[in-house]
């Protein structure tokens, strides 16, 4: 799938085409993933030295102080957000790093690949109703099935055996996204007591367990929702990961490279593009005012897949994102070619290989794996300059020891060399190195979850564009704020 440099030869745009500037077709499912760039030739770098290159004690581990580590604009909670989208949109549990993908539309994305929150809903109250309460109008959380424990109301609801009763078990892999799922899960419950006090007013007298619900109130409350979360992931996550300008360039002139008649996950997006947030983590954050930072992974926070345990891990959103409080909060790491030291040995994977243990090395490989074309490669085909180009292979050059050259830069390792030598669009000035994607990976991630929605006739952008959110909810910080009880 690619651009069309003949695009005035084009028929007229029908349907989601009209969203693209150039017009292509697609036979890719919706329940598959796919290619973005499926002209561009398969890029090889040989396993060895991409094991060398994420190496634990390599060129990619971070050190440093905290003022020379992280970013100045962008705040912690977006990198956890972005973790959340991801699980909103993709899930593949059948690829693995000891075979080749082909035909990358061989491999089932087991989540739609709609931003709709079916990783909070499951499949809706009659098919997943252990997920809602007996009027299958609000979601449940700890505050009603944790038998009273004061932790558990600051959770989401688990079973006897402490697993998350949710609609994606990996939304429980840390505490900040654990903490985000429950935080939509009380946004939903929020707008839903908000509608039900209408209904009250409307009946007076009347017992809430005697209320006459109206037909269709959960379908509205859910398109509510997850209208918010929509605007939020585009006017506030994207601005702040890809640039206000690309952004907007988008939405007014269409997209360029993700184009077809059904939505799907492309493998240059999931493989590589969307994987830069590994740059940002951070392996300690501070969540509550007046306490320190603690390990994400450790005896406060847990270590994942488990129950509140302290309540100093209880997130206050107010921490984590830019809010009308105006607190002053801890930001992401720099996106650039480094990582925290822990993710390059990484204390859950059990593998005697340390090649295993690296999730650089890991991502390294599974670009090989994925047949992803050179980052270089996809830079030329999107119309970069030479000059920049070569800057940016200078980076992974250097990151590589001389090893990258004459073979193609990984695209996720080029997606990092440029966000770390070009940086972030801004409409006035001089891009913002280190502090958000540059121009190639900038582009594949906001066309294609732009692109998403667009396609989908159930979201905001693809349903109705004049749709507003309400004024003291268009950020995903205020949204999660307003419905925490810390």
């Amino acid at each position: 799938m690619s651009r069309c440099p003949h695009h005035g030869q084009q028929p007229p745009l029908a349907g989601t085409q009209q969203f693209c500037a150039y017009s292509a077709e697609s036979e890719t499912r919706s329940d598959r993933f796919g290619r973005m760039f499926g002209d561009l030739p398969a890029n090889f770098v040989p396993a060895d030295v991409l094991v060398r290159i994420g190496d634990a004690n390599g060129k990619m581990r971070e050190s440093g102080t905290v003022a020379q580590i992280e970013s100045k604009t962008v705040p912690v909670g977006q990198v956890f957000f972005g973790q959340f989208i991801d699980h909103d949109i993709t899930l593949d549990v059948s690829s693995s790093l000891g075979s080749v993908v082909g035909d990358a539309d061989t491999i089932p994305n087991s989540r739609t690949p709609q931003l709709d929150l079916d990783c909070v809903y499951g499949a809706g109250p009659e098919a997943s109703p252990f997920l809602y309460d007996n009027t299958g109008v609000k979601l449940l959380t700890g505050a009603e099935t944790g038998g009273g424990d004061p932790l558990a109301a600051d959770d989401l609801q688990r079973n006897h055996d402490g697993v998350a009763m949710i609609g994606d078990f990996r939304n429980d892999e840390n505490r900040v996204v654990s903490q985000l799922q429950l935080g939509m899960i009380r946004f939903h419950n929020q707008l839903a007591e908000e509608r039900l006090a209408e209904i009250r007013a409307e009946q007076p007298g009347v017992a809430d367990a005697d209320l006459e619900l109206p037909a269709g109130l959960f379908e509205e409350l859910r398109q509510k929702t997850t209208w918010h979360y929509q605007w939020c992931v585009v006017f506030d996550f994207l601005y702040d990961m890809c640039g206000k300008p690309v952004v907007d360039d988008i939405l007014t002139h269409g997209r360029k490279w993700y184009c077809g008649g059904e939505p799907f996950i492309p493998v240059e997006f999931s493989v590589a593009a969307y994987r830069f947030g590994h740059s940002m983590v951070p392996l300690t954050v501070q969540v509550q005012q007046g306490n320190p930072r603690f390990e994400l992974f450790g005896d406060v926070y847990g270590r994942g897949f488990e129950a509140v345990g302290d309540a100093r891990a209880v997130v206050d959103w107010h921490e984590m994102f830019h809010t009308s409080q105006n607190r002053q909060v801890q930001n992401t790491k720099k996106l650039n070619t480094k990582l925290s030291p822990e993710l390059l040995d990484l204390p859950v994977v059990s593998s005697a290989d340390p090649a295993d243990r690296s999730l650089a090395a890991r991502n390294l490989r599974r670009g090989n794996q994925f047949l992803l074309p050179a980052g270089e490669k996809v830079a030329e085909h999107m119309g970069r300059d030479a000059a920049e180009i070569d800057k940016v292979m200078a980076r992974v050059k250097t990151v590589s020891s001389g090893e990258i050259d004459g073979n193609g830069a990984p695209l996720w390792l080029y997606i990092l060399a440029e966000a770390q030598e070009i940086g972030r669009a801004r409409a006035t000035g001089q891009p913002q190195k280190a502090e958000g994607l540059g121009p190639i990976g900038a582009r594949i991630v906001a066309e294609v979850i732009i692109g998403l929605l667009e396609m989908d006739s159930h979201s905001f952008l693809g349903a109705n564009r004049d749709w507003l959110p309400d004024d003291h909810r268009r950020s995903i910080g205020e949204i999660l704020a307003s419905t925490q009880t810390i």
